[in-house]
């Protein structure tokens, strides 16, 4: 039931941002209040329970994404940059806004989630030099760069408009950063 709970919660969030009531997720949930209660105590406690679920498929993803010896690293890099929560939710500007205001506590967890992630990729970008696979540019600096375009996801309306996908955009964004914007024929 909890995670029925939680994706219900990120559909609300999906249609109308932080804002909803705990009437609304009943509703579109089909269940009882005292139902949902018996479960969370609080939307806090949903967004926390939906925070952590999101990124627990995060972190088993690199992991295996890391400890995969046969991966090469340039792969390995690119995959870290499309690897999104599944609940993409979670990735809306606007409703990221909305939980800094409403959900302080929440969140710091989730300013917190996305920066320990760079940590990995940082280490890749050291080795990839090291390796002399990446040129020898200040790796720090190739990591902001690859951060600031992973970002560009959180702006979901651009890929509407532009109808492209947050996954494809992204896969785009790695290749123009892995391998450059200059065609082979060039």
């Amino acid at each position: 039931m909890k995670h029925r709970i939680t994706r219900g919660f990120a559909e609300e969030l999906k249609h109308n941002g932080i804002k909803f009531t705990m009437d609304d997720l009943v509703r579109r949930l089909g269940i009882s209040k005292r139902t949902l209660y018996e479960h969370f105590s609080s939307k806090a406690d949903i967004l926390e329970a939906l925070i952590d679920d999101s990124f627990s498929e995060v972190d088993e993803k690199h992991k295996r994404i890391l400890h995969d010896d046969e991966m090469p690293l340039i792969e390995k890099i690119k995959e870290l940059i499309i690897t999104l929560p599944t609940h993409m939710e979670l990735y809306d500007r606007p409703t990221l806004e909305q939980i800094k205001r409403s959900y302080p506590k929440q969140w710091e967890k989730l300013s917190e989630l996305y920066t320990k992630d760079w940590d990995e990729m940082d280490a890749l970008i050291t080795q990839g030099i090291r390796e002399g696979i990446i040129v020898n540019k200040n790796a720090s600096l190739i990591v902001k760069m690859i951060r600031g375009a992973v970002e560009t996801a959180q702006d979901q309306h651009f890929y509407i408009v532009n109808d492209i996908s947050i996954t494809e955009a992204l896969s785009q964004i790695a290749d123009v950063l892995l391998y450059g914007l200059i065609s082979k024929e060039a």
